[in-house]
C-alpha cells in the first residue's frame, strides 16, 4: 500500500507539472481524472488509517483556499482579486485530492459561496468600468467633434495655423489619455478619430503648398522692385525720382512674406539700395538748403532796397525798373519753405509800384504771370507747365459756364429799366466775368508762347548736339 500510494502521489506531481490543456478539452479531462482519483481513495479502503490521514490533509488545505477565497471579497483591486480566485479554482481541481464523503459537499458550497460573492462583486466592478469606458466614449467623441471643427475652419495665415496645429495636438493627446471605450465602439471612434486627424493634415499640407507658392510669388515681385531701386539709386533727377522711389517702399510694404531662406539676404539689398538713395537725397538737400538760406538773405537785403526805390514818373522807364528788380529776384533762387513769405511780400510791393506807373489791374495781373512763367521755363519742369496748362483751361471752362449763365439771367430783364439795380449787379458781373476771361486767355497765350520758345530752344540744342 505505503509503495502504490507513493507512486499515487508521483502521478499526481507529474499531473500537475504536465502543463495546460485547450480550453474546450478542460473539463473533461479534469473529470476524467477526477474520477480516477476518486476510485484510488475507494481502493484505499484496505488501509482505512492512510486513507483518513490523505482526506484530513486534503480537508485543511481546502479550508485554507475557501478562507482566502472569502477574503477576496475584501481586496480592493477587484480585477487582481478575479485572477486570483481563477488560480484558486485551478489549486482546488489540480492539486488537492477528494475529502471524506461527508464532508464533500459542505465544503464545495462553502468554496462555490465565496466564488459567487466574488463574481457578484465583479458583476458590480464591470458595470462601473463599463460607465466609466461610456464616459471615456463621450469624451473622445467631443475630441474628435473639436478637431472637426478647426479642420473645417483652417486657418488662413501661418501664425493662425500654428496656433491650430498646437490645439490639434493637445486634442490628440486628450484623445490618447482618455482611457479604453466599449469595445463594440473602439473601432469606429478610432477610425473617426484618424480620419478627422488626416482631413486636419490634409488641409494644413495644402496651406501650406500655397503658401510656398504665393511665397515664391512674393519673392519674384520684390526682385523686380529690387532690380528697380538699383538701377535708380545713384539717379540725381531728385524730383522725379524721389517719388519713385518712395512708391517702390510703399508697394515692397505691400508684399507679403517671401521663402525664409531668402528674406533676410534680399531685404538687406533692398534696404542698401534705398539708403543709397536717399542718404544721397538728404545730402543734395542739406548742400541745396545752405544754398537757399543764402539766398533768403539776398532776397532780404533786395527787399530792403526795394521799400526805399520810388518812381520817376516815366511810364516806360518805371516799367523797365520794376521789370530789372523782378529779374534780379528771380535770379536769386529759393528760399526755405519756412521763409517763402518773403516772395508774398515782394509781390505786395510789386504790385503796389505797379499800380502807381498807372498799370491797370488786367495788366498787372498779366505781367505778373509772365514773371511766374518765366520761373517756371527756369526750372525747366515739364509737370509743372503741364499742370499749369490744366489749370487755367479749366478756369477758362469754368468763366465760360459762368458767363454763360448770368447771359441766360439776362432774359428775366428783358423788360426791366436800365436803372434796375438787380440789372444793374448782373450787368456788372458779366463785365467782370468777360475781363476775367479775356485774362485767362492771354494767361493761356503767354503759356503757349513760352513753352513753343522752350521747345524751340531745346531743338537748337539737339542740333547742336547731332553736329
Amino acid at each position: 500500500i505505503n509503495t502504490t500510494y507513493k507512486n499515487f502521489k508521483e502521478l499526481q506531481e507529474r499531473w500537475r507539472h504536465a502543463g495546460s490543456v485547450p480550453r474546450n478539452n478542460y473539463n473533461d479531462v479534469w473529470r476524467t481524472y477526477h474520477h480516477h482519483v476518486e476510485i484510488f481513495y475507494d481502493f484505499l479502503h484496505l488501509n482505512r488509517e492512510l486513507r483518513d490521514l490523505d482526506f484530513k490533509h486534503n480537508l485543511e488545505e481546502k479550508e485554507k483556499l475557501i478562507a482566502q477565497a472569502e477574503a477576496l471579497a475584501e481586496d480592493a483591486d477587484v480585477s487582481k482579486a478575479f485572477r486570483k480566485l481563477q488560480t484558486l479554482h485551478k489549486i482546488w481541481k489540480e492539486d488537492i485530492g477528494p475529502v471524506a464523503k461527508e464532508h464533500r459537499e459542505p465544503i464545495w458550497e462553502r468554496f462555490s459561496a465565496a466564488t459567487k460573492a466574488m463574481h457578484l462583486r465583479r458583476q458590480e466592478f464591470l458595470k462601473d468600468v463599463e460607465k466609466h469606458y461610456e464616459k471615456n466614449l463621450e469624451n473622445k467623441k467631443e475630441i474628435i467633434t473639436k478637431i472637426q471643427e478647426i479642420s473645417s475652419h483652417v486657418a488662413t495665415n501661418h501664425r493662425g495655423l500654428q496656433e491650430q496645429i498646437k490645439k490639434v495636438e493637445a486634442l490628440r493627446e486628450a484623445f490618447f489619455k482618455s482611457g479604453k471605450v466599449p469595445q463594440k465602439k473602439s473601432d469606429e471612434v478610432w477610425g473617426n478619430f484618424k480620419e478627422v486627424v488626416r482631413t486636419f493634415n490634409r488641409n494644413k499640407n495644402a496651406f501650406y503648398k500655397n503658401l510656398k507658392k504665393l511665397q515664391q510669388e512674393n519673392l519674384e515681385k520684390k526682385r523686380a522692385l529690387l532690380a528697380k531701386a538699383e538701377s535708380l539709386k545713384d539717379s540725381e533727377d531728385w524730383e522725379t525720382t524721389t517719388p519713385i522711389m518712395k512708391e517702390i517702399q510703399r508697394d515692397w510694404k505691400k508684399i507679403g512674406h517671401v521663402p525664409r531662406k531668402f528674406s533676410d539676404k534680399i531685404w538687406e539689398e533692398f534696404k542698401k539700395a534705398c539708403n543709397h538713395y536717399f542718404d544721397r537725397l538728404h545730402e543734395s538737400k542739406n548742400a541745396s538748403l545752405k544754398v537757399e538760406h543764402e539766398n533768403y538773405e539776398k532776397k532780404v537785403a533786395v527787399l530792403k532796397r526795394l521799400k526805399d526805390y520810388t518812381l520817376s514818373g516815366d511810364k516806360k522807364k518805371d516799367l523797365e525798373g520794376i521789370a530789372a528788380w523782378v529779374e534780379e529776384w528771380k535770379g536769386l533762387g529759393r528760399v526755405p519753405f519756412a521763409k517763402k513769405n518773403i516772395n508774398s511780400k515782394f509781390n505786395k510791393i510789386i504790385e503796389a509800384l505797379y499800380k502807381k506807373s498807372g498799370v491797370s489791374i488786367q495788366e498787372t495781373e498779366l505781367l505778373k504771370y509772365g514773371n511766374k512763367i518765366q520761373q517756371l521755363a527756369h526750372a525747366d519742369n515739364e509737370y509743372a507747365i503741364a499742370h499749369e496748362r490744366t489749370f487755367i483751361r479749366r478756369k477758362i471752362q469754368e468763366a465760360n459756364s459762368e458767363l454763360r449763365q448770368l447771359e441766360n439771367n439776362m432774359e428775366f430783364f428783358s423788360n426791366t429799366s436800365g436803372d434796375n439795380p438787380l440789372l444793374k449787379e448782373v450787368m456788372q458781373n458779366i463785365d467782370r466775368h468777360k475781363k476775367a476771361l479775356a485774362t485767362w486767355k492771354a494767361k493761356l497765350k503767354k503759356l503757349n508762347i513760352m513753352e513753343h520758345q522752350l521747345k524751340k530752344e531745346g531743338d537748337v540744342e539737339n542740333s547742336s548736339e547731332e553736329e
